[in-house]
């Protein structure tokens, strides 16, 4: 983010529409406003009430895709209070949802349901294991609400995003609790990082493999690129060796020396031979 305009960069406001959500540039249309201010905005659903992640700045005009939707206006009380009014009217679409899944005997869980600001539209978010046939439903919805209606299936990361928890680590699911966007995870960085490849291990509670694996994935690609891996020969202060182990945050490797294994400091050695750079980890 840049406050200073140039030529090349676009005044935005940054909005979000649900904790950890991502976060969309609005033109502010002359309104300045603050983080976590409530705003009242256009996007392609219709006028909705937002959160301001990021207050007026500029950003490269390359970042964005014209033409940004406006900010109408900064939140009045009164649209706080049709707000929260709206979420009470969310929380009692679950009751007439879980009658109507069972007149058509469908199996749909309702993970949430959601009105866009001037209740043009009603949107239910429902997970299921199969793909799901709900024509009929959606008419019998639209019926009792008397609004459009809209259903959205949506994954296991997804779900555990919206309903939110606390992960084998103790604290709030970081999906729920600041992650905008789910991040690519693969079981390299687990073995990078010299945990089980035990799924129960390194998944979350959704399933998948955890989100926090990427955290440190960039620390330990740089310290294993100036570590030795296992097989290689090196050069020690007593002698000529072959690393058995290492461990790439310390930086201290594990070397056999005739029938001894001792450990030394990467820095402290020669490569004299590299060995295999997966065989370690």
């Amino acid at each position: 983010m840049n406050n200073t305009p140039t030529t090349d960069m676009t005044e935005i406001v940054g909005v979000r529409f649900r904790d950890a959500g991502k976060v969309y540039y609005f033109a502010p249309n002359g309104i300045t406003v603050k983080t976590n201010d409530c705003v009242i905005v256009e996007t392609a659903r219709g006028i909705e009430f937002g959160f301001v992640a990021n207050g007026n700045n500029y950003v490269p005009s390359t970042k964005i895709v014209p033409p940004l939707r406006p900010v109408i206006r900064i939140a009045t009380e009164e649209d706080r209070a049709h707000y929260e009014e709206n979420k009470k009217l969310e929380a009692a679409t679950f009751e007439i949802w879980n009658k109507k899944t069972a007149e058509h005997k469908l199996d749909m869980k309702l993970v949430e349901a959601e009105y866009t600001f001037d209740n043009s539209k009603l949107l239910f978010y429902f997970a299921s294991e199969n793909r799901v046939d709900f024509r009929d439903l959606v008419k019998d919805l639209a019926a009792v609400f008397r609004t459009r209606i809209e259903l959205r299936q949506i994954g296991i990361r997804d779900e555990a995003k919206m309903l939110g928890g606390l992960g084998v680590c103790g604290r709030p699911f970081c999906c729920s609790s600041f992650l905008s966007d789910f991040v690519q995870v693969s079981i390299k960085m687990a073995k990078e990082q010299n945990l089980s490849l035990n799924s129960s291990k390194i998944s979350g509670t959704c399933g998948r493999l955890m989100c926090c694996l990427r955290y440190e994935h960039e620390t330990y690609e740089e310290e294993i690129a100036r570590t030795p891996p296992v097989d290689s020969t090196v050069k020690t202060a007593e002698g000529v060796g072959t690393v058995t182990e290492i461990s790439p945050l310390t930086g201290y490797i594990k070397v056999k020396i005739g029938d001894s294994i001792k450990p030394f400091h990467r820095d402290t050695v020669t490569v004299l031979k590299h060995g295999k750079k997966d065989s370690g980890n």
